[in-house]
């Protein structure tokens, strides 16, 4: 029984010539168990099938007919394999185009890792096609789970700034599994290249690359190893490369250079700027351990090479920790200070002239016996195969073709404490206080975990929220993890190494096979099981925490991009039972009209007086919102106001009232920009004006408060802090830059969000703008202290000067620009003359590099500046692009049709368009449910109020969120704009939900998504 599986094996070793990256995913295609078992004769056929796809594409660049005798085996694969697109080059196009358009899962990549595997083909290492969509389909993977969010479809050319493509015609996957709420659509950045594209550069200017090449100093070329990482094309790889390095915004690469990017969403480039850094940093390790390594004497060409070949921070780790200082001299390095490195290039080189006796020394310790001689030879090969590149893509493939899993466990350490819990109780709660206290909290963790107490799961089956809370368990010391490498492997790998890799090249005697196979077995259980298991654990949190971080990232895209609740006067409540609830009126423009403090909840006798003193406020100030923190007293305060409302206790006003996440509005009452805007407020009052301003503008207040204390997500504490806080920090620029920002009435705390901007560029905005009135221009701009070129290209299309606000305190502005510009001709600065009218252009997302094409076009349309968002105007171009298309139009005004797109929106949106209008607002009520008037099977409204890994929170307005589970959001339940998103729901978004299950003993509603409300 035991032949069949070793025949098989060998069959596999066919898969083991290809490139595998260290650096690269677990292929994440769940399949069934049949996926891993022995190959059966049929796919024989489809291999051959396969090899000669790979070689047909060689077929036009070979027309000497060098590989004849292969060909007579062509016509007879393809009529029983099923691909038959790469039988003609002209067919290859459109072939790809089909793969791309049917969702097939990691095949976006798979023309331009043709390309790039012609010469290792020519080597003899041939790559199926299978194999390379099992490569770059992790990546492609990873990527297209990456949002941008979606205005209307009156503004459907906009789409911010256009990013992101057209998602008409998805289908959903073929092959689903149950846990798995990933939908497989084509690659988002992945996108066809047009004839546009074709003219793109594929490699940087000479200078540039030169300058580049000396920084990093690596064995891989840059551009092609980022475009193998990110799916992404090689050009646009190279011109991101190219803004990156010129110290552009990713706001304004996906605003204004759409053409160099392939049209790619912010979320896309930031994922390529990611892996950019990551491979720089790699690098500059790299250099540091080249010098170390140097002044420490071990260096050697060898060394070096391989140091300068590693492709991810663990490579480099596994040749480097032997070298380190501090540790321990391995094994195999005090063997070679023995001299027996020649012993060890003697048994694999020439066998038949090694003679162990002669290196044996009596008194001398690892060389006083012939036993000692082969075990020291056994650790110096043990090293060599563990730092065997090919060696380690072959055990690599062998895992990926095996159940590898990953096991969970309750520690000793938990055991016992658990167990000394509950025999000490007893006799702890007499004498000590505290420690009662932590036997409890160390059970209620214990119950925590209890999910994982005897988990067991394939690593390509682990859901990215069960990774995190498997490692918070191990850094708690309350679970033991360990990664479970089946023995399969191990015999495969032993028989692979002693018959093929590390088979002597001349004849051996026995002793010498027993000694190599000791070695190989040694290296595989000390060496290599630990970098495999350092590796899938490396990989499965990395991957882990990249989703994590992209599902904090849409969720704070889409608290931000709620829509304000403008022209009403707002109540902000921050409520609490013994401090009483705080109340903050506020005008339509967020000015503090009134502050109080009401006691709704310290008894009867008051709550009258209290009653009256709520009426009062709200017909004196005609307030007719009121918004109610969801902290302590949330439920009796929303009680409260519900009964006055049904009471219509505030007649005639039309009250009604919402409930709001407070999350981080305490944090933000004490911060120093609340002190520096409310200084003579008390913290619980601000808290109040944060809660009512989240509701009148939310990005306006939220961009106060630090994105990782707003509550949203899961397992913020489990992922890196620095890759969240730059993620987060970077979706807010994008969501400010967006959206736009009024320079003359804006914030500076808003203001230093905006690209190109900081803290510093902020205040400078900010003490200008105090100094010599408002802005009548962005050339004004110019002025400001700091406000170099760069800044300014980068800031200027994001910052709005409407008219309304441009005429205040005019007269004091005029005069003082003349001095502004004498002390910048001073400084030697350009760009003295700075005219000071208003220009209509100022108001729209319009560059000002685009200025005088958007003249132009003004000027054929036979429109003015004037007419900017008029019907007239907007009618005017309509009529002329339908006359003529976009891209005539552009050859015409002299630039691309993405900037004329551009100009079209800007010119023909009406004035003080926001794109937050389209996206949802605030929910305000009228009465109350409670979570036992729900019955299973009823059908309700709410929104979702937060989203994790495993589901979405749906608030429905009993008090407690119910949770949509990630297997109930299915495809076919989601409009289209949506379904190329991991989870497809975000903060904010109203759906129609069924109640599925109810829990009231611990609070728990099950939901079942029935649809998105649009």
């Amino acid at each position: 029984m035991m032949r069949r599986p070793r025949a098989t094996t060998a069959k596999a070793v066919k898969y083991t010539d290809s490139d595998v990256s260290f650096s690269q995913t677990v292929s994440s295609d769940d399949e069934d168990n049949e996926e891993w078992r022995p190959l059966e004769p049929k796919p024989k056929d489809t291999a051959a099938g396969q090899k000669k796809r790979s070689v047909k594409p060689k077929e036009p660049k070979a027309p000497k007919q060098t590989k004849a005798p292969k060909q007579p085996k062509a016509p007879k694969v393809p009529k029983d394999a099923k691909p038959r697109a790469p039988r003609k080059p002209a067919a290859k196009a459109q072939a790809a185009k089909v793969l791309q358009d049917s969702g097939a899962p990691g095949l976006a990549g798979t023309k331009r890792k043709r390309k790039d595997d012609k010469a290792g083909e020519d080597k003899g290492g041939k790559q199926t096609e299978e194999e390379m969509a099992e490569e770059s389909g992790p990546s492609t993977r990873m990527k297209e789970e990456r949002v941008s969010f979606i205005v209307s479809d009156a503004h459907q050319t906009d789409r911010w700034a256009g990013e992101g493509s057209s998602l008409a015609g998805l289908k959903p996957k073929k092959e689903e599994v149950e846990e798995d709420f990933t939908f497989d659509m084509p690659c988002v950045k992945k996108q066809k290249t047009t004839g546009a594209c074709m003219r793109q550069p594929t490699a940087l200017p000479s200078s540039q690359a030169q300058a580049l090449r000396n920084e990093l100093d690596m064995s891989w070329d840059l551009i092609e190893l980022l475009s193998t990482l990110t799916c992404v094309e090689r050009w646009v790889c190279v011109n991101i490369i190219k803004l990156l390095r010129e110290e552009n915004t990713v706001p304004f690469m996906v605003r204004y250079r759409k053409e160099m990017i392939n049209h790619m969403d912010a979320d896309a480039v930031r994922d390529v700027q990611l892996v950019y850094e990551e491979l720089r940093t790699l690098a500059k390790k790299t250099q540091s351990v080249v010098q170390t390594m140097k002044k420490d004497g071990v260096l050697t060409p060898e060394l070096e090479q391989n140091l300068r070949s590693c492709r991810s921070a663990d490579e480099l780790d596994h040749v480097y920790s032997p070298y380190k200082k501090g540790s321990k001299l391995t094994k195999a390095r005090r063997a070679k200070a023995l001299g027996l490195e020649v012993a060890a290039s003697a048994l694999m080189d020439a066998p038949h002239t090694l003679d162990l006796n002669a290196f044996v020394k009596s008194g001398t310790e690892g060389l006083s016996s012939v036993k000692e001689v082969a075990t020291g030879v056994e650790h110096i090969l043990a090293d060599m195969i563990a730092k065997d590149p090919e060696t380690l893509t072959h055990v690599k493939t062998l895992c990926e073709n095996n159940f590898v899993t990953i096991q969970s466990s309750v520690s000793k350490s938990a055991l016992k404490e658990k167990g000394k819990g509950k025999s000490g109780q007893s006799g702890q709660s007499v004498q000590g206080h505290s420690k009662p206290g932590a036997h409890q909290n160390k059970s209620k963790d214990l119950d925590k975990f209890q999910l994982y107490s005897e988990f067991t799961c394939n690593v390509q089956r682990i859901q990215p929220h069960q990774t995190l809370a498997i490692n918070r368990g191990e850094s708690l010391k309350i679970l033991t993890v360990k990664m479970n490498i089946p023995d399969r492997v191990k015999s495969d790998f032993t028989r692979w190494c002693i018959n093929n890799r590390w088979k002597p090249r001349t004849f051996a005697r026995e002793e010498h096979h027993v000694i190599i196979r000791n070695a190989v077995e040694d290296s595989f259980k000390r060496l290599i099981l630990p970098f495999l298991t350092r590796s899938y654990r490396t990989k499965l949190t990395s991957a882990a925490e990249k989703e994590s971080i992209a599902m904090f990232v849409r969720n704070l895209r889409q608290r931000l991009l709620m829509c304000p609740v403008r022209g009403c006067v707002i109540m902000g409540v921050d409520p609490g039972f013994r401090h009483g609830c705080k109340l903050a009126v506020l005008s339509p423009t967020g000015q503090i009209l009134h502050t109080d403090v009401v006691y709704l909840h310290t008894g009867n006798s008051n709550q009258q007086r209290e009653a009256d003193k709520l009426r009062h406020l709200m017909m004196k100030y005609g307030c007719t919102r009121v918004v109610i923190g969801n902290g302590t007293a949330c439920r009796e305060t929303e009680s409260f106001f519900a009964d006055l409302i049904s009471r219509r206790y505030c007649h005639p006003l039309d009250v009604s009232y919402c409930i709001t996440n407070e999350a981080g509005a305490s944090i933000y009452s004490v911060s120093p920009e609340a002190v520096k805007e409310m200084p003579d407020l008390d913290p619980n009052l601000r808290s109040a004006v944060s809660i009512g301003r989240r509701v009148q503008d939310p990005m306006a207040e939220l961009v106060k408060i630090d994105p990782k204390h707003i509550g949203i997500g899961t397992y913020q504490h489990d992922v890196s802090a620095g890759a969240l806080k730059a993620a987060l920090d970077s979706v807010v620029q994008e969501c400010v830059s967006f959206v736009g920002v009024d320079i003359n009435i804006c914030s500076e705390t808003l203001m230093r969000h905006v690209a190109g901007l900081n803290a510093g560029r902020a205040k400078s905005i900010a003490e200008w703008r105090e100094q010599n009135g408002p802005f009548t221009n962005r050339e004004q701009l110019k002025l400001v202290k700091g406000m170099g070129p760069k800044t300014y290209q980068q800031c200027a299309g994001f910052i709005r000067i409407n008219p309304q606000t441009s005429t205040r305190s005019s007269p004091h502005h005029v005069p003082a620009v003349p001095e502004k510009t004498a002390a910048k001709k001073d400084k030697g600065k350009t760009g003295v003359n700075v005219p000071t009218s208003f220009n209509p252009l100022d108001q729209t997302c319009i560059h000002p590099e685009s200025y005088h094409v958007a003249q132009r076009f003004l000027s054929i349309v036979g429109g003015s500046a004037d007419q900017i968002g008029s019907a007239g105007l907007r009618q005017c171009v309509e009529s002329k692009v339908k006359s003529s298309n976009v891209e005539e139009l552009a050859k015409t005004v002299d630039t691309t049709p993405e900037t004329l797109k551009l100009i079209i929106d800007g010119l023909t949106q009406p004035p003080g368009f926001d794109i937050r209008q389209n996206f949802g607002q605030a929910d305000f009520k009228r009465g109350i449910v409670s979570m036992s008037d729900l019955r299973v099977g009823a059908v309700l409204t709410g929104r979702v109020d937060n989203t994790a890994l495993f589901g979405a929170f749906v608030d429905i307005g009993v008090g407690r969120a119910g949770l949509i589970h990630k297997n109930n959001i299915t495809m076919d339940k989601l409009p289209v704009s949506q379904r190329r998103r991991s989870l497809a729901l975000g903060p904010g978004e109203r759906v129609e939900v069924r109640v599925q299950n109810l829990d009231l003993q611990r609070g728990r509603i099950g939901l079942d998504l029935i649809r998105v409300l649009q």
